[in-house]
């Protein structure tokens, strides 16, 4: 029925082995920390206001 088996998954010491080279610079940490609030933040809000929103139509109105 499935002519494609899934790929396996690797294992730490496979991942250990395949970043071992890899070295951060200085700010690489802080551009991952604002990338991530980039990304995740506006949805949030989003679904912050929505949740509201529903909230004041059931119960407020």
């Amino acid at each position: 029925m499935f002519k494609y088996r899934k790929k396996k998954l690797l294992t730490e010491e496979e991942i250990d082995a395949k970043f071992k080279d890899v070295e951060l610079e200085k700010n690489d940490t802080k551009a991952m920390i604002i990338a991530a609030l980039i990304t995740f933040l506006p949805v949030m809000v989003m679904l912050m206001v929505i949740f509201y929103g529903a909230i004041w139509l059931i119960f407020m109105r």
